[in-house]
This record gives C-alpha cells, sequence and structure tokens, in this order.
C-alpha cells in the first residue's frame, strides 16, 4: 500500500496522501493521533493541517467533532478527472485561438517556426515524445549539429513508449555500422519500438501523432542546429507521406548481435542474377545472360526475397547491400 503513489500524481504533497491511506487502514483519527501513526510520526501540526486542507479541497475527508474521516475515492476524483479535463480543453482552445491572432497580427508568420535550439538541441524534441497521443513517427540520420556526438536515446523516448505510444522509425543505413547507435536502436526496439533501415534517409524527422512535426537542420555555422516545427497543414501531410513512403520501401532493423555481412554468401549464380537485378535489367535481359528462362529468373528471384524477407525487389536490393552479397 505504501508503494503506492495516486495522489501525489494529482499534485498532492506526499504528507496528504500518507494522511489519506493512514484514515483509509486504521479509520478516523484526530490531528494528535496522525502523529502518532507510521509514516507521519514526528510530523509537525502544521505540516497535518496543510495535508487534511489538501484533502478537504478535493472531498476525500472530512472533519466531524476534530475527527478525520476518509470519504471514498471513486466520485471525487472522477469530479477531480472531469475538472481537468475541462480545463485542458479550455486550454486547447485557447491555445488554437491565440495561434489565429498570432498568425494573423505577426509579420511573416506561417504554419513554419523556425527554433534555434543550440543551446539546449533536445528540448523541442522532448516536446513531441512528451505531447504525444498515439504515434510517433521518425526518420533518422543521427546526431546533427557539427561535433563528434554520441548516438544516444532522445530524452522522453523512452517513457513514452513504457506508457504505449507507438513509435515507427526509419533509421539511416550508416547506423548498421556504428556499433554505439545500433545498441540505442536497440534499446527502443525492446521498449515497444519498430525500427526498419533505409541506406539514403533525407532528414531527421519526427512527427507527433497528426498534430506537428519537428525537423532538425544543421545550422548555417555548423555549430549547433536549428529545429523547424510544421503545425497542421499541406506542408505536414507532405511531410508524413514522406515517411510512408520510406517506411513502406524500408527493411527490418537486423537483430541484435547480428554482424552486418556475417551471413553465409549466396552461390555465384545468386550474386550475379542480384548483380542485374541492381543494374535494372528487365527479367528477359536476366534470363538472356544467365541462359535460362524468364520464368526461371522470376522463381529464384521469389527465392531469394523469401530468404532475405524482402517484399519487393528494391528491399531485396537493400537486404543483399547490406548482407555484403553485391
Amino acid at each position: 500500500m505504501r508503494e503506492l503513489r495516486p495522489l501525489q500524481a494529482l499534485g498532492l504533497s506526499a504528507t496528504a496522501e500518507a494522511v489519506y491511506l493512514v484514515l483509509v487502514e486504521q479509520g478516523p483519527q484526530n490531528l494528535i493521533e496522525l502523529t502518532e501513526r507510521p509514516p507521519l510520526v514526528g510530523s509537525p501540526l502544521e505540516s497535518l493541517q496543510y495535508a487534511v486542507a489538501e484533502l478537504g479541497d478535493i472531498g476525500l475527508v472530512s472533519c466531524t467533532r476534530d475527527r478525520l474521516t476518509a470519504q471514498p475515492p471513486r466520485a471525487m476524483l472522477e469530479a477531480v478527472a472531469e475538472r481537468r479535463a475541462r480545463e485542458a480543453r479550455i486550454a486547447y482552445d485557447s491555445a488554437t485561438v491565440l495561434s489565429r491572432f498570432w498568425l494573423d497580427h505577426t509579420a511573416g508568420s506561417s504554419y513554419v517556426e523556425v527554433v534555434d535550439t543550440s543551446g539546449r538541441p533536445e528540448a523541442v524534441q522532448q516536446r513531441v515524445h512528451s505531447e504525444a497521443l498515439a504515434e510517433v513517427r521518425a526518420l533518422s540520420i543521427g546526431p546533427v549539429g557539427g561535433g563528434d556526438r554520441v548516438p544516444e536515446v532522445g530524452p522522453g523516448t523512452l517513457d513514452a513508449l513504457d506508457r504505449g505510444i507507438a513509435y515507427r522509425v526509419v533509421y539511416s543505413a550508416n547506423i548498421l555500422q556504428d556499433p554505439k547507435a545500433m545498441e540505442v536502436a536497440h534499446t527502443c526496439v525492446d521498449h515497444g519500438e519498430q525500427a526498419r533501415v533505409f541506406p539514403d534517409v533525407a532528414l531527421n524527422l519526427l512527427v507527433c501523432d497528426d498534430r506537428f512535426a519537428v525537423v532538425s537542420v544543421t545550422a548555417p555555422d555548423r555549430t549547433g542546429h536549428h529545429s523547424v516545427v510544421v503545425q497542421p497543414s499541406g506542408l505536414l501531410d507532405g511531410l508524413t507521406g514522406v515517411f510512408e513512403s520510406y517506411w513502406r520501401i524500408a527493411v527490418p532493423l537486423p537483430p541484435a548481435g547480428e554482424v552486418v555481412g556475417s551471413e553465409a554468401s549466396p552461390m555465384n549464380e545468386s550474386r550475379q542474377l542480384l548483380s542485374y537485378l541492381s543494374a535494372g535489367l528487365t527479367d528477359e535481359s536476366i534470363a538472356r545472360e544467365l541462359g535460362v528462362s524468364e520464368r526461371t529468373v522470376a522463381r529464384r528471384i521469389a527465392r531469394l526475397q523469401e530468404m532475405l524477407g524482402a517484399k519487393t525487389r528494391f528491399q531485396l536490393g537493400v537486404q543483399a547491400s547490406r548482407r555484403g552479397w553485391l
């Protein structure tokens, strides 16, 4: 019971929570008796009075002839939840109204905001992880902004994953050659992230639900970086579409412990077939070069796709390249 912190999560003090739990467990008490009950032994009366006032404000404690009685929590806390939900809706509506006013009266304003985050580069990205309600989609080329920054899990990422936010991330294939970057990616995968890899990811992108996106770009002097925040607009829709395009053609991140290029090499015939495919030859041309039928070529390609877990021929080329078969 003492490990529970539901009232502190609502903003009440630790003392107020302790008072409520004692009253629930041991029945009505007066203030003097409370000072004799663990974990409140020796607590100042002034502190207990303040805690009782906190509980009384939300209806969790009643007082009759100096004796304090705990009240059932559900109805009282549901009322708190409804009030806070109403306040949240009002805050959201106010943000919408004030944002329109800002856009109407600020010169050069638009749905794109450039934020200089050179001093604290993770601040805007952390907002994505903390504000996400359902899903975060990301393209990752790694740290930007100059210097030899070590790859690390973005602040707030694991917390968001642990609270059930769905993550889909496409990493640039260069992480396959960076053990630390692979370790970071697999840490996120262990917490539920879906991860894929693509050879030429063009930008760092975070999409928070369908509400806004953050694009990270290197500052002109290359000593830091800026973040571009994109609000709902055709551009946001376009960035979301860019992510989905990458996601469809990217390949799964290799499992932890897999060494790139460690898989057994294919037979020379299969390697030659892959080379012809990567060069853009048609099935007819490949069949002619190999001296087999087009049906045989299609069958061999399908077998290679199945072996490498590739749904398309493009993915087959990516997987074969990653394994050093080309």
